[in-house]
């Protein structure tokens, strides 16, 4: 894969593997493909500024993780550090992904303000599971996404604007 010098490749585990979601966050962002991050699992307990879980990474022997690859420009990543909370809940990693033309180096974040006990609102997990479907992951993983627990958001605006994100254009 040849990259240019002004982007960047991003792997998306979460709500930004919904294209739409990530595209307004970071309009330059183009699709490279599904890629695989080995010996790590998924988990929810990332705390959010509103108080519920998001998707984090953890090194797990064994397991792997399914996300999309994402080549974005670099004048949109202050708003993807932005949006992803890099220095308040999250820090920027430096991975090894797996892809169909084989393995590249990406860019993604890990959570650092962690609560086992947190769930994610049902509209978080709702774009979660609408990103996977539409970039074709693992049906099993889809199943495994749609399994998680929730909690309903309190806020019924914030879930709406956030559900907009599934049909947004």
């Amino acid at each position: 894969m040849t990259m240019r010098t002004d982007t960047f490749l991003y792997f998306a585990y979460g709500s930004n593997m919904l294209t739409r979601r990530l595209l307004g966050r970071t309009p330059s962002a183009r699709t490279v493909g599904v890629a695989t991050l080995r010996d790590h699992a998924l988990r929810w307990h990332k705390v959010s500024k509103d108080g519920s879980g998001k998707c984090d990474i953890v090194t797990a022997a064994g397991s792997m993780v399914y996300g999309v690859l994402f080549e974005i420009a670099l004048s949109d990543k202050p708003a993807l550090d932005t949006a992803e909370g890099l220095g308040w809940g999250y820090k920027q990693v430096a991975l090894e992904v797996q892809t169909a033309s084989g393995p590249v180096q990406a860019l993604s974040y890990q959570g650092t303000n962690i609560d086992y006990g947190t769930k994610p609102y049902d509209w978080y997990k709702t774009l979660v599971v609408a990103g996977a479907r539409e970039h074709g992951l693992a049906a099993d993983y889809v199943q495994t996404l749609e399994a998680v627990a929730t909690v309903e958001d309190w806020n019924k605006e914030r879930a709406a604007e956030n559900l907009r994100a599934l049909t947004a254009r």
